[in-house]
C-alpha cells in the first residue's frame, strides 16, 4: 500500500517508460511524414484531438473509479478479517470451559498462521512459508495435502471445535457462535479469492492505449510546429494519460505483491500482536515499519 510519503521519481517513470518510448517513436514518425507530405495533407483542426482527449478523460475516470472500488473492497475484506480474528480468540477464551488454555492457544496461533497463509496465497507465494512458528508439524503435514492451504487451516479449526463440543467443553450455543465467526472468515477468504481471480477486461486497456496513440497522432498533425518543441509536448501530455491508466491498472489488482497492494503482511502482523496480547504472551513482535514509500 502506498503511504503518504514522497514517491520517488524513478518509480513513476518506471511505470510508463515503455509507453513513452512508443510515444516518442510515433511522434517522430508523424513529424517525418507530415514534413515530407505537408502539402498533400489537409489541415487538421485542434478540435479533433481535443474531442479525443475528452473521450480519454471520461474512459480514464471510469476505469479509475472501478479500480478503486476493487482496491477498497479488498481493504474492507481484510478489515473484516482483523475484526473476526480478534472476536474468534475472545470467543474461544470466554465460551470454552476452564482448563482449555492449551487448546485455545493452539487454535489462536493457527488463526495467525491462517492470516499469513492467506496473504501469501493471494500473492502467489508459498502459502506455508514460516508457518512452523505458529502451528505444529502435524498441522503442516495435514495442510500440505490440500491445494488451498488457508482453507485447510480453517478445516482444522472446525475439527478442534467439534472435539471440544464432543468432550463437553463447549455448549451448543457457544459452538454456533464460533461456527458463525469461522463462516465469516471463510467468506472473507472467498471474497479475496474472487477479487484475485476476476480479471479486469483486458480489451478495455488495449482500446484505451489505442485511443491515446490516436490522440498523439492527431495532436502532432494539428500542431505542425518544430519537432524540438512538439515532441516533448506530446510526451508530457501523453505521460499524464498513461500514468493515470497505469495507476488504475495496478489498483484493480490489490493482491499482486506490488507497492499498490493491500498491506496484508502489515495487517497480519497487527492481528498477531493483538492475539498474542489477548493470550498474555511475553514475546510480542513490533508492528511492521515501512522501509520505503509503501508497505506490504
Amino acid at each position: 500500500m502506498l503511504l503518504n510519503k514522497r514517491i520517488p521519481a524513478y518509480y513513476i517513470l518506471n511505470k510508463v517508460k515503455y509507453d513513452l518510448v512508443y510515444v516518442l517513436i510515433v511522434s517522430l514518425s508523424v513529424l517525418l511524414i507530415t514534413d515530407m507530405y505537408k502539402e498533400m495533407l489537409p489541415e487538421m483542426p485542434l478540435t479533433i484531438p481535443a474531442f479525443i482527449g475528452t473521450a480519454i478523460s471520461i474512459l480514464l475516470s471510469f476505469k479509475l473509479s472501478q479500480s478503486y472500488d476493487r482496491w477498497w473492497e479488498a481493504r474492507k475484506v481484510w478489515g473484516a478479517i482483523v475484526n473476526d480474528s480478534r472476536s474468534f480468540v475472545i470467543q474461544l477464551q470466554t465460551l470454552t470451559a476452564k482448563g482449555n488454555d492449551t487448546v485455545v492457544k493452539k487454535i489462536a496461533f493457527r488463526q495467525i498462521a491462517w492470516c499469513y497463509s492467506l496473504g501469501q496465497s493471494l500473492r502467489g507465494l508459498n502459502a506455508t512459508e514460516n508457518l512452523d512458528e505458529f502451528i505444529s508439524p502435524e498441522d503442516i503435514e495435514e495442510i500440505q495435502k490440500h491445494n488451498n492451504k488457508p482453507l485447510a487451516l480453517l478445516q482444522l479449526h472446525w475439527k478442534d471445535i467439534k472435539e471440544l463440543k464432543e468432550q463437553n467443553q463447549l455448549d451448543l450455543f457457544s459452538q454456533i457462535q464460533l461456527d458463525d465467526t469461522l463462516v465469516r472468515l471463510c467468506d472473507a477468504q472467498g471474497k479475496s479469492e474472487r477479487i484475485k481471480t476476476t480479471v479486469f477486461p483486458v480489451t478495455y486497456r488495449l482500446f484505451l492505449h489505442a485511443i491515446i496513440y490516436l490522440f498523439v497522432i492527431t495532436l502532432a498533425i494539428s500542431l505542425r510546429v518544430e519537432g524540438l518543441f512538439e515532441t516533448p509536448l506530446l510526451i508530457a501530455i501523453s505521460s499524464a494519460f498513461f500514468l493515470l491508466e497505469k495507476s488504475a491498472t495496478h489498483m484493480q489488482d490489490p493482491f499482486e505483491n506490488r507497492p499498490t497492494d493491500t498491506a496484508m503482511t502489515a495487517i497480519t502482523r497487527t492481528i498477531e500482536i493483538n492475539i498474542k496480547q489477548l493470550l498474555k504472551e511475553t514475546e510480542i513482535p513490533k508492528p511492521l515499519q515501512p522501509e520505503k514509500f509503501y508497505q506490504l
